[in-house]
């Protein structure tokens, strides 16, 4: 296994060497963000000519008082009562943005669930499994990540449930 190095190489995001630390598989997707655009996620799936149901955000909850990660379709919205259940919580909100992006060492619309500046617990959404890559935000908005669904929940140690709903 490679060694890890908490230098970001020239262009990489905490995302991107986490994933090259781990010797992840990894294509690395950018397209040029529209600020106007009213959806970070289908903007992405839009340039990048890839299926919604393939590109999933990076949601940060509070659930009975820890941040939780949560990783969904973009086509889909995220369901707090089944992340709290999959986490052995009773109540899920959506954190403060400000709170998320700092725990995380990310902006909003650019939260990746790699390499984030302090570790949480993480659920992926079962019907990333169905998939044989999916892709997530690598750090920044305009830049995604492809990857295998399992190569993710192993390096974010997530636990996968059904937690979107249409």
């Amino acid at each position: 296994m490679a060694k890890k190095s908490k230098k970001q190489q020239p262009g990489g995001t905490p995302a991107t060497v986490a994933l090259t630390a781990a010797g992840a598989t990894y294509t690395v997707h950018a397209y040029d963000h529209d600020p106007a655009h009213p959806s970070y996620g289908e903007e992405a799936a839009e340039a990048m000519g890839v299926s919604p149901d393939r590109v999933f955000k990076t949601l940060i909850a509070d659930v009975d008082g820890t941040l939780t990660v949560a990783v969904v379709p973009v086509a889909g919205q995220l369901d707090l009562k089944a992340l709290a259940a999959a986490v052995g919580g009773k109540r899920a909100a959506m954190a403060d943005p400000a709170l998320a992006e700092r725990t995380t060492g990310y902006v909003r619309g650019g939260i990746s669930p790699l390499g984030q500046r302090k570790k949480l617990p993480t659920v992926l959404d079962a019907s990333a499994s169905s998939h044989p890559t999916i892709c997530v935000s690598a750090g920044r908005r305009g830049l995604e990540v492809e990857l295998a669904p399992e190569d993710l929940a192993k390096l974010t140690e997530a636990v996968l449930a059904p937690v979107s709903r249409a």
